[in-house]
């Protein structure tokens, strides 16, 4: 996944000429750093300027669940469809590169595109017809535009690759018109957005998901497989990061779609990014299939990367000298699950180094540690040296073993995400991660602040759930259902 930045896209701030949230984000930099909350600009226009909620302003995590108000979303598979119509919002660096994939895969139609910059729709839609599907329709009037896209009666599921600012509302908006809806990461911002996201499933019979792509790796869908079968033993503990240098990209006025991501270093302590590493472990885990996340401690560095780069790289008057960062250049969490295990995150992106997501995975039998990859465990190594770990390809899941060489960025697991959903929702099928996963996996990002405000004092992960955890179920660790 060398080319990780693209997880993220930075296409639906509005039009140059509009009070949009582009112009927002540009013009609250030097407000930002004055304490600017976590639900500043989750939604909006010109409101957007104004803070609504600091991540304190509700003890994280301590507050009994909700009450619930519909069906637990558990288990729930897709209606089956001979096609699955897809709407797009946002088409830049993420949204512009995935919409190859749906358009690879068979028995999918993209009927909708939708970003405010007109180019970026257009050149999505001149893809769409390339591939030999009729012209999409096309939503570029201003940043709420999406919402139109969802009322089609004509669509079965929006893909959403936007700036974390939208994410949490253009998921409610498409659940409220009926659609199921993947969202890139993080899928919402504040705990109280996540509880929303789950209850809005629950209430509409809609999935809500996650798209976290590096479940999808090959490494990570060997190790899952290994861990299920017991070659690990009893598991103990694992570590998962996002250690991913983005200091020239954050700085660059023309790869992001405004200065969105560097503003969150100005509002924030913790943990931004913590779905990449988080999710794979958490599958490894059984992580609301039997086991689950009940707190996280949090601790960060000085925050200096960003701030030097600056000086080193950026001219007098730049609108970047405006802001201040708060943002930990690294932050390590602890997460501790209810069986006793420990899973370790880490979130670098302002620093020089190497990239890592660091992937690894403990038990009574031994140990896999990534980047490079290797592993120890017993009885195949006992002299205290590492293994190769390509020796164990047998271990490949399905879906590597049927596809060798797939299409797309990241090594190819965009692809294998983008195919696995699709023929879920083809098949009939329950899907591999659901909405309480999409909150668990997002929760460090509001609790790892809170946690590092308070001097590395525990926070409570909810369960999201409702008790439903304590079941065991599958996940990601399939057969193929085409081959039964």
């Amino acid at each position: 996944m060398n080319d990780a930045a693209q997880q993220d896209d930075g296409t639906q701030d509005g039009d140059e000429g509009s009070m949009s949230r582009r112009s927002v984000l540009w013009t609250t930099a030097s407000v930002a750093g004055a304490g600017l909350g976590l639900g500043g600009l989750s939604s909006g226009t010109a409101a957007a300027a104004t803070p609504t909620r600091s991540p304190e302003a509700t003890p994280a995590g301590q507050a009994a669940a909700p009450k619930r108000q519909g069906r637990t979303m558990v288990g729930v598979p897709f209606d089956r469809r001979s096609t699955v119509r897809v709407g797009i919002v946002g088409l830049g660096n993420r949204g512009g590169s995935m919409i190859d994939l749906f358009l690879a895969v068979t028995g999918v139609h993209v009927v909708a595109v939708c970003d405010p910059v007109k180019t970026k729709a257009e050149r999505a839609a001149a893809k769409v017809t390339a591939a030999g599907q009729p012209a999409p329709a096309v939503y570029t009037n201003g940043e709420d535009d999406y919402e139109n896209l969802c009322k089609r009666g004509d669509i079965d599921f929006v893909y959403v690759a936007t700036p974390w600012d939208f994410h949490f509302e253009m998921a409610k908006t498409a659940m409220l018109n009926g659609k199921h809806v993947g969202v890139e990461c993080p899928i919402a911002l504040q705990l109280d957005q996540l509880w929303e996201l789950v209850d809005l499933s629950e209430r509409t019979r809609r999935h809500c998901m996650q798209l976290e792509n590096c479940c999808y790796g090959r490494n990570e869908m060997r190790v899952l497989r290994m861990a299920h079968a017991g070659l690990f033993g009893d598991l103990l503990h694992g570590a998962g990061a996002y250690n991913h240098d983005l200091r020239g990209l954050m700085f660059d006025p023309g790869y992001y779609e405004g200065p969105w991501r560097r503003l969150w270093h100005t509002r924030l302590r913790g943990d931004l990014y913590p779905n990449h590493g988080f999710g794979p472990v958490a599958n490894y885990m059984d992580i609301n299939r039997g086991d689950r996340a009940v707190s996280i401690t949090s601790v960060g560095s000085p925050s200096l990367g960003l701030a030097e780069y600056r000086e080193k790289n950026m001219p007098a008057g730049d609108p970047s000298w405006k802001e201040t960062y708060i943002e930990s250049d690294r932050t390590i969490s602890l997460v501790q699950t209810a069986k006793g295990r420990v899973i370790r995150l880490e979130h670098d992106v302002s620093t020089p180094h190497p990239y890592s997501r660091i992937n690894s995975l403990g038990g009574t039998k031994g140990v896999f540690e990534d980047y490079p990859a290797r592993i120890y465990i017993e009885p195949d190594h006992t002299d205290d040296n590492w293994g190769d770990f390509a020796k164990y390809t047998q271990w490949d899941h399905w879906l590597w073993k049927e596809h060798a060489n797939p299409p797309g960025g990241h090594g190819g697991m965009d692809y294998m995400l983008v195919f696995r959903l699709m023929q879920c929702m083809r098949l009939g099928l329950v899907p591999d991660f659901d909405v309480y996963d999409a909150a668990t996996w997002t929760s460090p990002v509001p609790l790892s602040h809170v946690s590092i405000k308070a001097k590395g004092a525990p926070q409570q992960i909810p369960d999201f759930t409702r008790g439903e955890w304590k079941k065991a179920r599958s996940g990601m660790d399939s057969e193929n259902p085409e081959k039964a």
